[in-house]
């Protein structure tokens, strides 16, 4: 029995050594894993930020050329302008009127037909105020106006 004893007692020490080693070494692979997997993670975030960050600028580029192609088609948009004093005269009435005609243009292609209105003329009126104030493609027509435009026509 003892024979049998000093023959197993090594197989069990080799046999626990391997198991003690077969531990230590999952533990240092577990190790190893986790400090890749940290790394991988650190280095996803930072594509992920990048990502973002290059989407935000080509968002702003594209605002941005957006932007500069408007203002430059809005460059090449003008207003012809032209009046002229109308006077009709009947038996008991001399009245003088304002016909102001307009037309936009993209260069030099006509975008629109002449545009005519005609305003009465009192004594003493600025023909040159009135056709600027009663513009149909003048700012101030456009927005709200100011009260100048809204004088002038009531008068």
């Amino acid at each position: 029995m003892e024979a049998i004893l000093w023959l197993l007692l090594p197989v069990f020490t080799a046999t626990g050594s391997a198991l003690l080693a077969y531990l230590v070494m999952q533990a240092r692979l577990e190790v190893a894993v986790a400090q890749e997997r940290q790394a991988l993670a650190e280095a996803q975030a930072a594509i992920r930020s990048q990502d973002r960050m290059i989407e935000e600028r080509l968002r702003a580029v594209e605002e941005e050329t957006r932007r500069r192609s408007l203002d430059e088609f809005l460059a090449d948009i003008r207003v012809e302008e032209r009046h002229y004093v109308k006077e009709s005269r009947s038996l008991f009435l001399n009245q003088k009127s304002m016909v102001l005609q307009e037309r936009l243009y993209f260069r030099n292609i006509p975008l629109s037909d002449w545009v005519s209105h005609e305003f009465t003329l009192e004594e003493g009126g600025d023909i040159r105020a009135l056709a600027k104030a009663c513009s149909v493609f003048a700012r101030a027509s456009l927005g709200k106006g100011d009260g100048k435009a809204r004088k002038l026509l009531e008068s």
